[in-house]
C-alpha cells in the first residue's frame, strides 16, 4: 500500500484528491495540508510514499517548498498538481526535485497515471506539457549525432512517456516511435532509462528554455 499526502490549500481540492486516492486499489491517502510549513511536518511525520504537491499557496509556494519536502521525507516522490501551464513552472518544479508536474485541468485517470509512474520510478510530466517541452524554441543547436526528431523522442522518453504516447504526441506512428527510441539508445550509447534520464537532465533537455 503506498501512503499518500496531500497538499493544497483549498479544501474542497484536498477532499477530492482524498477521494480519488482512496477509490485506487493500493493507494491510501494518509494525511493533508494546506501549507507549504505545514507540508514539510507532515512530510517529515508521516514519510509518505508520494505527495501530492500544488503550487500556489499562501506563503511560500509549492516548487518553493520542493527542496526543504525532500530533505522532511527523502523517500517520498512529489507529484506537483497546478493551473500553471508556463513551462518554466514545470522546469522549475524538476530542478527542485519534483518526480511528476500535472495540470489541474488534467483528467483524473491522468493524475492517477502520474501517482503510479513516479512509484515506479519514471518521471511523469501531462501529456500536453510534454508536448511543448518536447518542441522547445528551436533555439538551441540539436544534440551531437541526434537529429531534431530524435531529440524530441528523447526529451519525451526522459519525461516518463511511453512509445505510444509519443506517437501521439508528435503525430508519428508507434512503430516509427519505437525506431527513434532505438536510435536515441544507440546512437547515445545508453544502456537504459535512467542514464537515458541523467543525459537530458545533464545536457538541458528538460529545460522549457531549451
Amino acid at each position: 500500500m503506498a501512503d499518500i499526502l496531500i497538499v493544497d490549500d483549498h479544501a474542497v481540492v484536498r477532499a477530492a484528491l482524498r477521494h480519488l486516492v482512496a477509490s485506487e486499489e493500493g493507494l491510501e491517502p494518509v494525511g493533508e495540508a494546506g501549507s507549504a510549513s505545514d507540508a514539510v511536518a507532515a512530510a517529515e511525520a508521516l514519510q509518505p510514499d508520494v505527495i501530492l504537491l500544488d503550487v500556489t499557496m499562501p506563503g511560500r509556494s509549492g516548487i518553493e517548498a520542493l527542496p526543504d519536502l525532500r530533505r522532511a521525507a527523502p523517500g517520498a516522490r512529489i507529484v506537483v498538481l497546478s493551473m500553471e501551464d508556463d513551462l518554466h513552472y514545470v522546469q522549475d518544479a524538476f530542478a527542485r526535485g519534483a518526480e511528476a508536474y500535472v495540470s489541474k485541468d488534467s483528467a483524473e485517470t491522468e493524475v492517477v497515471d502520474a501517482i503510479r509512474s513516479v512509484l515506479a520510478g519514471r518521471r511523469y510530466v501531462a501529456a500536453s506539457l510534454g508536448a511543448a517541452l518536447a518542441a522547445g524554441d528551436g533555439a538551441r543547436a540539436p544534440l551531437p549525432a541526434l537529429t531534431p526528431r530524435e531529440e524530441q523522442v528523447m526529451r519525451l522518453l526522459a519525461l516518463g512517456h511511453t512509445n505510444q504516447e509519443i506517437a501521439h504526441s508528435l503525430g508519428i506512428s508507434v512503430r516509427t516511435a519505437e525506431t527513434h527510441r532505438g536510435n536515441v539508445f544507440e546512437k547515445l550509447h545508453l544502456g537504459s532509462r535512467a542514464e537515458l534520464v541523467r543525459y537530458a537532465l545533464d545536457h538541458g533537455l528538460l529545460d522549457a528554455s531549451a
